[in-house]
């Protein structure tokens, strides 16, 4: 499935980067089974040590990646859905704070980014053409279609894969 690219700021333009030419679907697909892996053979406290003062540990990564699944998933509904609806920025640092990511249970955290994900791919793969290119105007960046919310979400996806293996390598 050809999903089309918008024209992408900095931040979004290191997530298509990391993207590069992989299949969105395939990325999307595949990423739960990978941040599971991240975790295999380690112990309660590792999870929870971040890499350095002021970084996030590896369960903050995985419970962004659930909750950032919740939001995308919200986000590319309302634009299929709506005509050119707001899409509100988050403070993904506050997030992790104030809704306590590092004391999470991991299987939750995995679980919930596990459904989010399934229900995430399942409702692309049902959509036509045409709606992949429906936009919503975000907060910070502008118009933004749904093939290009997708494509950001593989790209987010690769780069936190590759922050869990820096964490679990410094910290385990």
């Amino acid at each position: 499935m050809t999903i089309p690219i918008d024209s992408p700021g900095e931040y979004a333009r290191g997530l298509l980067n990391r993207l590069g030419d992989r299949d969105v679907l395939s990325v999307l697909d595949s990423s739960v089974a990978a941040t599971r892996a991240m975790f295999e053979g380690l112990d309660d406290a590792t999870i929870r040590r971040p890499e350095a003062d002021g970084k996030w540990s590896m369960i903050e990564v995985a419970h962004h990646l659930a909750d950032g699944e919740l939001v995308l998933g919200v986000r590319i509904r309302m634009i299929v859905a709506h005509d050119r609806p707001p899409i509100v920025a988050y403070d993904q640092d506050l997030w992790s704070q104030k809704l306590h990511y590092r004391d999470a249970k991991l299987d939750d955290v995995l679980e919930q980014f596990a459904v989010m994900r399934s229900a995430n791919v399942r409702l692309a793969r049902q959509l036509a053409p045409e709606e992949f290119t429906r936009v919503g105007i975000h907060t910070e960046r502008g118009a933004e279609s749904v093939g290009y919310t997708l494509r950001l979400l593989a790209g987010h996806d690769l780069v936190h894969l590759d922050q869990l293996a820096r964490i679990r390598r410094a910290v385990g």
